[in-house]
């Protein structure tokens, strides 16, 4: 299994910003997918997930109703829509994919994915 962010650059305050990931080895619809986040000095956070087996998905507080997670089965990738950007969406953002059927309490816990890719940097400043 491989993972490739990538859509990551300079953006500012307001704007949006679409990150991509290539995932190969594994069918989309049939793990847990999503999007992490670290921002520097800081752990890594849950942003957004779809559910296995699901078009039903997850998003953080400081994620919902400004990002939005979609996905392109036929071609493997993941797509994470970022509108309204803040500089507190600066950090490096991470895809990940777990074998598990996340719920509510556990999709955005980093422990129950097992596979991550390497990380694409936003950051957010004028």
């Amino acid at each position: 299994v491989q993972l490739q962010a990538s859509g990551g650059g300079l953006a500012q305050p307001g704007s949006s910003l679409k990150l991509s990931c290539s995932i190969s080895g594994l069918r989309l619809d049939s793990y847990t997918i999503g999007w992490f986040r670290q921002a520097p000095g800081k752990g890594r956070e849950g942003v957004s997930c779809f559910r296995r087996g699901s078009t039903s998905t997850f998003y953080s507080a400081s994620a919902k109703n400004r990002f939005r997670i979609s996905r392109d089965n036929s071609n493997s990738v993941l797509f994470l829509q970022m509108n309204s950007l803040k500089p507190e969406d600066t950090a490096i953002y991470f895809c990940a994919v777990s074998r598990y059927g996340l719920i509510a309490s556990t999709w955005s816990q980093p422990a129950q994915y097992e596979y991550w890719g390497l990380g694409t940097l936003v950051t957010v400043s004028s």
